[in-house]
């Protein structure tokens, strides 16, 4: 197909543009051969016409497919053009904030001007190990794969970054690094890379400096070397750097600065210890001042110095150094501002005691005579005398200025050499990574030395990357056997010869510099005569004379001459070096310029600092001589320096990262075309794309070809080989065969090819949809009209029925109006008659009652009026009455007042008289005795009728109270009688009364009816008005119900999820202190491992030198943790052995290991002082138990003697009873055989004293199980107080032992006594405790009496409350609730007696046995051999001399090791978990270790699970990668771990146990230490499962999750670019989702058959679940070919696989779905609709579990496969990003892969009986004996 049929009608072009570069056009109209013009529609809908070049007749640029745009790699790009690539780089770094793209085999990195999450140790893991196109582009994917190919081609590496300033290359380079000590394994061991980034602050701070585009542009190129051992760790690092801007140190442009350590100290002068340099201000310094911009927004200086003195101390340079460092710096500046003034033309003078060269000789250590005298003048030398030469003033200052210039650069280098020596190690380096930070190429106004050298190294470095990039393209056309021509490309030789040849630019400038008056005028006029006519690169600007121009490779450069022969020689006056080399105050000065002589070049270039570089680079001969090398110019210097960089590189595999800055103001991920065009064509990537555009750039194999274009085939084109079928649609396809190349594996196409093929592929999957779409049209329109015809059909039918429907119903209310109506009239007519009939009554029976009302109204008037008088007339004779006799009282009392009158004056007349008065006092004395005798008398008299008065008083009294209540009861009946005279009265009147209401109530009857009539009327109408009220009250009511009860149930659902936020808040904290727990246990087992390669190592390094000695530096990790002691005393004897170990070691990595020795000895320390502490704190306690103890013995003595006394009498008795049995036994044996027999007296006796004797040994019995248990449980307890005893014993019991005469009894009733005094002892303690736990039951028994009388109170007030039905009620409640608690009790207390009478049943019946037993061995002994043949045999029971088996397994203790070897470590899981019962080591070791409790060997079982905990440890080092074996001791340690729980005693494990298992609990030791011990264990082990596991599944997940097409032909391939066929690819089988599946089905299995806890497997498969996701997910959001619809679709497929493997196995309670869930979302989230606000407000409510920074990765990445899905825009990523501002979360793109849920072991009871287990023989467990 030619190339112009391609533009056609809708065709989109690209067209040329001055401000976008380039625009983007569409066609309105088919081009035809000959046409002069394009008729174009821009994409803002402005027509316009496009004039081809008459004389080319070029077309314009296609524009690529839009499912094309953005892809990873631009050579993936149909179309190869600068348009194309300026298009894709805009669409990745703009719309998808995507800031790294592949150009084949270099990577555009534009510098975003933002922090990007894209560079943490997730991603650093997500990268490592993944071949170069599998992942989205990144500085970690070239890292990763130069890093790849030296571990797989043994060769070094180079990565090449290049870049205009402020492009953002040391960045690069230091992720770079980063990456390699991160896979490499040593960033927290070497830390090499820390200490390379602690250089950056130096070496910006010396060799930065701010300039018009950067605030902090390098200065200098540098290019660090990365050493690797053989096991490819970093063990070192070399920096070698280039071309340093000397002339910066002197001049600045307008807006630039020197470089930053200068204002950094000016910033700091006010520091008290840099007052004795004299500093101020910048601006007070010349050499500061020149670009009047001395401050950077946002930068401290201040703080920047204190910095680089924390990086200098960081790398070994002392602060004595230090300071020399910034004496010599402050010199400088104060050298600048020395003033040289003019003695005349040909001379010049500095002003005596000019301050600042003081100052300058005094920081120096120079005499300011000598200072002064050299720097006006200079010494000549001829060949036979010596001479002094002043100097101008000019040259003065510029010699003034080279010296300046000359210190810095020495200052520079000696900082350089001193970095490098603190990155050297001694390690033999195996192979390097070089990073290569240099500047790229410039152009500027003006452009002088420093920019041809820059733009020379560019042109090297340009030559070498092309010549790479054909070299690339050539293998790969000869691997794929593929005829090729030679491809036409810039060769850029000729520039570089005309630089660099003989007789070139630096041949000439060298030359000039020798001449001696030579100029840069001169050397101008040389270039011009050499190169203008000879040279095509070389021109001469049309305005000057003074300049010249180089075509670069880049673009034109107008150098100009001024000052390139001053630069080119960088001489220094030799007298003034002198000057300063003689300096005897500062050694640091001269140190400077004697080093400088050996190595450093005044160009800033260490040649061969590290002396690591493996190449065979001749010397420079030139260098034997002083003469000779002071003599070589900078340009020669640079150009060596150069070839040994080329040299360098070309020994390696060079990787390109090409840095672009994609503006100028530093806005964040704004797009500058015309920048990045202009730098796209620098740095060589528009020629990378036109190498791969000349030849086939679009590479596909051939099953890629066959399923992307597998639509575009027949059925009959479809053959079994796809070669073969991709050969023939391809020549059908597309008619020109020089369009496309058949290799072994790819198929090869021209550029545009893929875009016709695409276009083909759409054009059919269009025509397809087209007839798709007209097939379900016309279906879906037929099916419209059947429902339509279907619908009309049915509404005629109804439509008939009610239309018939109507017309009986009218039919029928016809006939009932009918009826109605005559009814109607009929009872309207009888309503009409009936009311005129009640109303004749009604006025009849109105006038009637009217006439009668009047007439007793008369009557009525008459009988009141006949009243009214005779009460008036009763009154006026009452009044008359009353006055008449008022009027007499007054008559008499006047009267008898007048008489009183009279009388009382005749009486005062006489008494006036005397001898009235004598008359009236005569016989008054015989009055007086008479009277005082009648008082006698009367007194008589009174007192005898007193007595009779008290007689009367007291009959009267009891007369009186009989009268009294006769009296009462007579006034009651009158009462009675006057109330019922009243009441017939008040009757009568009421009677009356009544009748005259009764006619007021028949007048008012019918106002009342009337009245009520119209209020019932009225009250009809309120009551609907309430009514109506009542209903809407109700409504509202039940409307605020029903608001009540949503507020309810949102304040209980609030409840409920603030409860369950609290509850899982309070489980993410468990679980973080878990998982902190866990992590943990995995450091210190990594610091045990780490110990023992260190130990190993060791062992080897003393094995090869046997003179040598080392000892051990930390302690085994076999070791227990209890054995603190020993593991401390081997910490401090590795401390003290340090410095031996790290001879041969990491000189880092031995200090970080001494540092976390060094915490955990402080750490250790810490607990075994906490450990003291608590122990001093038991001591003081025991010590005052011990004192109160003491005070109780004497007591305690007493009655033990008085106890051991009353024993002794029983003992006596005893054996009293013990020879009467005897006696009785021989006496009678002669009686004949009956004697024995029942009821016999002997047989009597015998069972008295045989009852007693029992009765007293199940006394004696219990006493001695206390006493075992006792002393066991306080042997190590006692142990002193038993010493103490013994030495009292004796003389205590001296004289009870004297009574004693047989030596066994003595014996025996010593030990016994002793065992009864501690016996007696813990009886006493018990009784006490037994007592205080009486007393306090007492106590609370009491509480809860009162509590229960104060409910009972309570109760009782409540029932006299309540009505008599409800109390009743309440009582009988109460009496049911008091008897049914007392029946429980009662029931529990039956429980707890049958209990207690069963076991005594059972104690009885052994007490028989033994009885019975007994008594036939004394039978036995007592009877002859004849007499037992004649006599009857009475039954026995005979013991059994085997005991049953008591679920224990004794082994002797030289058997340990042997237990230990064939148990665990010779064990073969896999024969055991088939053939042998799940656990069965755990359940042997358990039954080991109960042996050894059971004989109370605390020895043997701290050895016996030492042992155990060691050899699983060593076993699993040994086989840690093995599943089965992690799995199996998984198991068996949480089956031992459960075991330990189980028979521990604790009630709360006691519970699940049958009887016969409780009988087996441990008896003498507790175990919780070790249980905790074995918890950790298992939580290694079960993290080694998931590491191992972790392993297996890491490469299955993402080919079997994302790359494998689960269901076929659902997604296509888009094409790809040259990155997915890099050399780094390895052949790996496929996995596929079934393989995943299969895998996991074999944990499973594996795990079910090694009896593993269903809780643990569960955990397991929850961990296995989430780092499927976690990888998925991770996956997913770094690789852009993944985002697609399509693979959404078998995302969903593969989880809904997963599910269904879940709810297979029963697991879908276990928490592993949930795991899955952000996986779920985001192939939800590929599959959603992203247009609208809808769609936006859908997926922030959907996509819960994801962050948003995957949610905004994810629509970013999204990638259409087909043209018929469209990508998302950005506005609705904006929308998604404003939507989701608000959530708390945190940042971080990838999920955490390492995460490890923490586990637990919740307790798992084991149903087997310890005693049924049987030992197999294959176990080789001989000596094992069952107890």
């Amino acid at each position: 197909m030619a190339a112009s049929e391609l533009y056609t009608k809708c065709a989109r072009v690209w067209i040329p543009d001055a401000e976008e570069v380039w625009k983007s056009a569409e066609l309105t109209k088919d081009y035809k051969n000959g046409d002069a013009s394009l008729q174009l529609m821009l994409e803002d809908g402005t027509n316009i016409e496009h004039t081809l070049d008459p004389k080319t007749k070029n077309l314009p640029y296609l524009r690529n497919p839009d499912i094309l745009v953005g892809e990873n790699d631009l050579t993936a790009l149909s179309y190869l053009h600068e348009p194309a690539v300026l298009h894709n780089l805009k669409v990745r770094f703009v719309d998808s904030k995507l800031i790294y793209t592949y150009c084949g085999i270099v990577l555009v990195a534009i510098n975003p001007y933002e922090t990007l999450p894209i560079y943490g140790t997730d991603i650093i893991n997500a990268y490592s190990g993944q071949n170069m196109g599998d992942m989205d582009p990144h500085i970690f994917a070239v890292a990763e794969e130069a890093y790849k190919q030296m571990a797989r081609d043994e060769r070094n590496q180079s990565i090449i970054v290049s870049g205009e300033s402020g492009a953002g290359k040391t960045v690069s380079a230091k992720y770079a690094m980063r990456y390699f000590a991160t896979v490499s394994g040593s960033a927290s061991e070497a830390n090499v890379e820390e200490k390379v980034l602690a250089s950056n602050p130096i070496m910006e701070a010396i060799g930065n400096a701010k300039t018009t585009r950067n605030d902090n542009s390098s200065r200098f190129g540098k290019y660090i070397e990365i050493g690797f051992d053989t096991r490819f760790r970093i063990i070192g690092a070399n920096m070698r750097t280039y071309l340093l801007e000397k002339s910066r140190v002197v001049f600045q442009a307008d807006e630039e600065r020197n470089y930053h350590i200068f204002y950094q100290l000016c910033a700091s002068s006010h520091l008290p210890e840099f007052k004795n340099l004299k500093l101020s201000s910048a601006n007070d310094f010349l050499y500061t001042r020149q670009g009047r911009s001395p401050v950077i927004a946002g930068v401290d200086d201040t703080k920047e110095l204190s910095t680089t003195r924390n990086a200098f101390t960081l790398l070994g340079i002392n602060e004595s150094y230090q300071m020399g460092l910034f004496q010599v710096l402050a010199a400088i500046l104060h050298l600048g501002n020395v003033e040289i003034k003019d003695r005349d033309s040909d001379s010049s003078v500095i002003p005596p005691n000019n301050r600042h060269l003081t100052a300058f000789c005094e920081l120096v250590g120079v005499t300011y005579q000598d200072m002064s005298q050299w720097l006006c003048h200079r010494k000549l030398k001829t060949a036979t005398e010596t001479y002094v030469k002043p100097l101008p003033r000019l040259q003065a200052t510029n010699a003034r200025d080279a010296l300046s210039k000359h210190i810095y650069a020495k200052l520079f280098n000696w900082i350089v050499e001193h970095v490098n020596k603190a990155l050297i190690t001694n390690v033999k380096q195996h192979s390097f990574i070089g990073v290569l930070d240099i500047y790229g190429f410039e152009t500027f106004e003006i452009n002088s030395f420093e920019q041809f050298c820059i733009n020379y190294a560019n042109e090297k470095l340009q030559q070498q990357f092309n010549m790479h990039v054909f070299k690339l393209e050539q293998e790969e056309y000869m691997k794929e056997q593929i005829p090729w021509t030679l491809i036409d490309f810039y060769d850029n030789q000729p520039c570089i010869n005309l630089i660099e040849a003989k007789m070139g630019i630096l041949d000439l400038l060298d030359e000039e510099c020798k001449m001696p008056k030579g100029s840069d005028d001169s050397w101008a006029q040389k270039l011009y005569n050499t190169h203008l006519k000879t040279s095509s690169l070389f021109e001469k600007p049309r305005m000057s004379n003074r300049a010249f121009i180089i075509k670069h490779f880049a673009d034109k450069v107008e150098y100009q001459c001024d000052g390139f022969l001053e630069k080119n020689k960088d001489t220094v006056n030799e007298e003034q070096i002198n000057v300063l080399k003689a300096s005897k105050k500062f050694e640091l000065l001269v140190e400077l310029f004697h080093d400088g002589e050996k190595a450093i070049s005044p160009t800033g270039q260490v040649p061969g600092t590290g002396g690591r570089t493996r190449l065979s680079i001749k010397p420079d001969k030139s260098r034997d001589s002083k003469s000779k090398e002071h003599k070589k110019t900078v340009g020669c210097q640079f150009r060596n320096s150069l070839q040994m960089l080329m040299e360098t590189l070309n020994a390696t595999t060079p990787h390109y990262v090409r840095c672009i800055k994609p503006n100028d103001f530093k806005m964040a991920f704004t797009f500058d075309p015309k920048r990045a065009v202009q730098q796209l064509r620098a740095c060589g990537v528009l020629e990378t794309i036109r190498i791969s555009a000349a030849g086939f750039p679009s590479r596909w194999t051939y099953q890629e070809f066959f399923s992307r274009y597998r639509v575009l085939m027949k059925q009959k084109d479809v053959l079994p080989d796809k070669k073969l079928t991709c050969k023939n649609v391809l020549e059908k396809l597309v008619q020109d065969q020089d369009k496309y190349q058949f290799g072994k594996t790819k198929i090869f196409f021209r550029a545009g090819q893929v875009a016709y093929l695409e276009k083909l592929r759409a054009d059919k999957l269009r025509a397809a949809c087209i007839r798709i779409q007209k097939t379900i049209r016309c279906w879906l329109a037929r099916k419209k009209y059947l429902r339509k015809r279907s619908a009309a059909i049915t509404i005629q039918r109804f439509t008939r029925g009610y239309q018939a429907r109507c017309l009986a119903k009218f039919m029928r209310r016809t006939q009932a109006a009918t009826v109605i109506q005559k009814y109607q009239r009929m009872y309207m007519e009888k309503k009409r008659y009936r009311q005129k009939q009640a109303a004749a009554l009604a006025m009849q029976t109105i006038l009637r009652a009217y006439m009668a009302r009047q007439k007793y109204q008369a009557l009525l008037r008459e009988h009141k009026a006949v009243i009214i008088q005779r009460h008036v007339r009763g009154w006026l004779a009452r009044c008359w009455y009353k006055r008449c006799l008022v009027s007499i009282v007054v008559l008499q009392c006047s009267i008898r007042r007048m008489r009183a009158r009279r009388e009382l004056k005749k009486l005062k007349i006489e008494a006036r008289s005397v001898e009235h008065f004598k008359k009236l006092n005569k016989g008054m004395e015989n009055k007086i005795m008479q009277l005082q005798r009648r008082i006698d008398e009367q007194t008589k008299e009174n007192r005898s009728v007193n007595e009779k008065l008290v007689g009367l008083e007291n009959s009267y009294t009891a007369e009186s109270e009989r009268m009294r209540g006769e009296l009462n009861r007579l006034r009651g009946v009158e009462e009675e009688a006057k109330k019922k005279t009243n009441q017939v009265t008040s009757l009568l009147e009421e009677l009356e009364r009544l009748r005259k209401e009764l006619s007021a109530t028949q007048q008012e009857k019918k106002t009342i009816e009337d009245w009520a009539q119209t209020y019932r009327n009225e009250m009809e109408m309120m009551v609907s008005e309430l009514k109506e009220q009542n209903g809407s009250l109700k409504k509202e009511k039940d409307d605020l119900n029903r608001l009540i009860q949503e507020q309810s149930q949102q304040m209980t659902e609030k409840m409920v999820r603030s409860i369950a936020q609290e509850t899982q808040q309070l489980e993410s904290d468990l679980n973080e202190e878990r998982s902190r727990y866990q992590n943990l246990l995995t450091e210190h087992l990594r610091l045990e491992e780490k110990y023992d390669d260190l130990k190993e190592e060791m062992v080897s390094s003393n094995v090869s030198k046997p003179g040598h000695r080392r000892t051990d530096s930390t302690h085994s990790s076999n070791e227990s943790e209890y054995t603190y002691n020993s593991e401390y005393a081997e910490l401090e004897e590795g401390s003290r052995a340090a410095e031996d170990v790290t001879r041969g070691m990491d000189t880092s990595l031995t200090l970080k290991l001494q540092k976390r020795l060094t915490e955990l000895e402080q750490e250790k320390q810490s607990l075994r002082n906490e450990l003291e502490n608590k122990e001093e704190q038991f001591q003081r306690a025991r010590a005052r138990d011990d004192a109160e103890f003491k005070k109780a013995r004497g007591a305690e003595l007493e009655y033990e003697s008085l106890k051991r006394q009353e024993l002794e009498s029983e003992n006596k008795k005893l054996k009293h009873n013990l020879a009467e049995m005897r006696q009785s036994l021989l006496g009678d044996a002669a009686a004949g055989a009956g004697a024995g027999a029942p009821g016999t007296p002997a047989y009597k006796v015998l069972l008295e004293q045989l009852n007693a004797s029992c009765e007293e040994l199940d006394v004696r019995k219990e006493e001695v199980l206390i006493l075992r248990s006792q002393l066991v449980s306080q042997k190590e307890a006692m142990h002193h107080k038993d010493e103490k005893e013994t030495m009292t014993e004796p003389s205590v019991y001296a004289e009870d032992v004297s009574k004693l005469k047989d030596a066994d009894e003595l014996k025996q009733a010593c030990i016994g006594l002793k065992d009864t005094n501690r016996l007696l002892e813990h009886q006493l303690q018990t009784q006490r405790r037994t007592y205080d736990n009486e007393v306090e039951s007492l106590r609370s028994e009491l509480q809860n009496v009162k509590e229960e009388n104060n409910r009972q109170q309570q109760l009782l007030a409540q029932n006299l409350q309540l009505p008599p039905e409800a109390r009743i009620e309440a009582s009988l409640q109460h009496e049911i609730t008091r008897l049914t608690n007392e029946n429980l009790d009662l029931m529990e207390q039956l429980e707890k007696q049958d209990r207690t009478i069963r076991k005594l049943k059972k104690q009885l019946k052994v007490y028989s046995k033994r009885i019975g037993e007994m008594g036939a061995g004394q039978t036995e002994g007592q009877t002859s051999p004849g007499q037992m043949v004649d006599e009857p045999i009475h039954p026995v029971n005979i013991p059994r001399r085997e005991k049953d088996f008591q679920g224990m397994l004794e082994y002797k203790k030289e058997d340990e090791l042997k237990l230990v070897k064939n148990l665990i470590l010779e064990l073969k899981p896999r024969g055991v978990a088939v053939n042998l019962i799940p656990g069965l080591p755990a359940y042997i070791l358990f039954m080991c270790l109960r042996h050894a409790d059971y004989v109370n060997d605390d020895q043997k079982v701290r050895t016996l699970l030492t042992s155990t905990i060691n050899s699983i440890k060593k076993i699993l080092k040994k086989r840690g990668d093995d599943f089965e074996t992690v799995s199996f001791w998984l198991a068996n340690t949480c089956r031992f771990l459960h075991c330990l729980k189980q028979y521990s005693g604790d009630e709360a494990f006691m519970k699940h146990n049958t009887q016969r298992q409780n009988e087996h609990c441990l008896s003498n030791f507790d175990l919780a230490e070790y249980r905790q011990v074995l918890s950790d264990l298992s939580i290694q082990i079960y993290q080694q499962l998931i590491k191992c596991m972790e392993n297996i599944l890491q490469p299955m997940i993402v080919s079997g999750m994302l790359e494998h097409e689960t269901i076929q032909g659902v997604s296509g391939v888009k094409p790809t670019g040259l990155r997915k066929r890099t050399s780094s690819i390895a052949d790996e089988g496929t996995y596929t989702l079934d393989s995943i599946l299969r895998q996991l089905s074999a944990f499973h299995s594996t795990m079910c058959q090694h009896g593993t806890d269903p809780e643990l497997i569960k955990q397991v498969v929850k961990q296995q679940f989430y780092i499927i996701g976690a990888v998925t997910l991770n996956n997913l959001l770094l690789r852009k070919d993944m985002c697609s619809w399509s693979k959404g679709m078998q995302i969903r497929y593969n989880v809904s696989q997963l599910e269904e493997w879940l709810r297979d196995k029963g697991l879908m309670t276990c928490g592993a779905k949930e795991t899955l869930e952000p996986l779920i979302q985001a192939a939800q989230l590929l599959q959603v609709k992203k247009k609208t606000d809808e769609d936006a407000e859908a997926i922030c409510s959907m996509c819960l579990a994801l962050t948003t920074a995957q949610i905004v990765k994810v629509l970013n990445l999204y990638t259409p496969v087909n043209e018929f899905e469209e990508r998302v825009s950005v506005s609705f990523i904006r929308t998604i990003q404003t939507r989701l501002r608000d959530r708390c979360e945190s940042p971080q793109l990838l999920m955490d892969t390492k995460m490890i849920y923490p586990v637990t072991f919740p307790f798992s009871p084991s149903s087997l009986a310890l005693e049924t287990i049987q030992i197999p023989s294959s176990l080789n467990l001989a000596f094992l004996t069952r107890v």
